[in-house]
C-alpha cells in the first residue's frame, strides 16, 4: 500500500510507538485520525504534527477503546474529518502489574483484557464494514513477543496479546480474498512509557513493549520507538502477514518455533528479575 493520501486510524496515538507511527505516516503524506484516552497526549502529538507542517492532516479523537458505543461512533467522526478510512492500526495497549497470577487481582485482569483484546475487537468491528468497501485497505494489529515467549509476571498481558495474534490471523484468513491486507506485529522490548501509562511500577527494569524508558531498563536492551514505528509502517506498506520488531523478538520467535519449552525457560531466566 502506498500510504500517501490515504486515511488511517491509529489507536494509542497520544504516546509511544503509536505517536511515532502517526508522525511518520503524516511525514509520508497520509492523513491520520489519532485515537487515545489521553487528551493531553493527543494534544502533544498534534503539536508535533503542526511543527512538522502536517497538522492539517491530523485530528484528535479522545475515546476509550473499551467503550463500545464510543468506538462505534468513531467511523462517522473520522469520515467527516478526513473522508473514507483506508487503514486501521491498533497499537494502544497496557501491561499488568508485575506479579504472578496467584497475586493478580481480577480487576487488573479485566482491565488488561478489556484494553488489549476487547479494544481491538471494538475498533475492528466498527471500521471493517467501511474498509471492505475501499479499493485497497489494511488492518494492522500489534500483538507482542509475549504472545509466544511468556514473560514472568505478565501472564495476562501475554494472554491478551496471544488473543490479538489469533484474532488477527483469523481475520487474515477471512479476508484473504478481499482488498484488505491484515498484518500482525510482534514487538520485543521497545523504549516507551507504557508502564507509566498502565499505572504499573516495575522498579529498575522493564520488558517487551512495556519497557518504560531507556533509563528505566538498563538491564534489557530496547528498540527505540521511532525505529519500531518505521518497521511497523514498512510492514503496512508491504502488506506483510506478520513482522517482528527488534532483534529480541526475532530471536525468540525462532527459538519458540523450534522449542516452545526452551523459549519459555529462557525468558523466565532472563526476565525473572522483573518480579523482584
Amino acid at each position: 500500500m502506498n500510504v500517501q493520501g490515504k486515511v488511517f486510524v491509529v489507536t494509542g496515538a497520544g504516546n509511544g510507538i503509536a505517536r511515532e507511527v502517526t508522525l511518520q505516516l503524516l511525514a509520508k503524506g497520509a492523513r491520520v485520525a489519532g485515537v487515545d484516552l489521553n487528551g493531553k497526549g493527543l494534544e502533544e502529538t498534534a503539536a508535533r504534527a503542526t511543527a512538522a507542517a502536517a497538522g492539517n492532516r491530523f485530528t484528535q479523537h479522545v475515546v476509550n477503546i473499551t467503550d463500545r458505543e464510543a468506538v462505534a461512533a468513531l467511523p462517522a467522526a473520522v469520515k467527516e474529518a478526513h473522508g473514507p478510512v483506508d487503514g486501521l492500526l491498533n497499537i494502544a495497549g497496557v501491561i499488568q502489574q508485575f506479579v504472578k497470577i496467584i497475586d493478580l487481582p481480577f480487576s487488573e485482569i479485566e482491565k488488561v483484557m478489556n484494553v488489549n483484546f476487547w479494544g481491538v475487537i471494538n475498533t475492528v468491528k466498527a471500521f471493517l464494514p467501511e474498509l471492505v468497501e475501499r479499493p485497497e485497505a489494511a488492518i494492522v494489529n500489534v500483538s507482542s513477543m509475549g504472545a509466544y515467549a511468556p514473560v514472568p509476571g505478565q501472564a495476562v498481558y501475554g494472554a491478551s496479546k496471544a488473543a490479538v495474534r489469533l484474532l488477527t490471523e483469523a481475520l487474515y484468513a477471512e479476508l484473504m480474498d478481499t482488498n484488505i491486507s491484515v498484518t500482525t506485529i510482534f514487538p520485543g522490548a521497545i523504549a516507551t512509557n507504557i508502564a507509566q501509562n498502565s499505572g504499573v511500577s516495575i522498579g529498575a527494569t522493564s520488558t517487551d513493549k512495556a519497557a518504560a524508558t531507556k533509563e528505566d531498563a538498563p538491564a534489557h536492551k530496547t528498540t527505540p520507538a521511532p525505529e519500531a514505528a518505521r518497521q511497523i509502517i514498512d510492514a503496512l506498506e508491504k502488506g506483510k502477514f506478520r513482522a517482528t520488531v527488534g532483534s529480541d523478538a526475532t530471536m525468540m520467535d525462532r527459538i519458540a518455533r523450534l522449542s516452545p519449552k526452551k523459549a519459555t525457560e529462557l525468558i523466565a531466566k532472563q526476565m525473572g528479575d522483573l518480579l523482584g
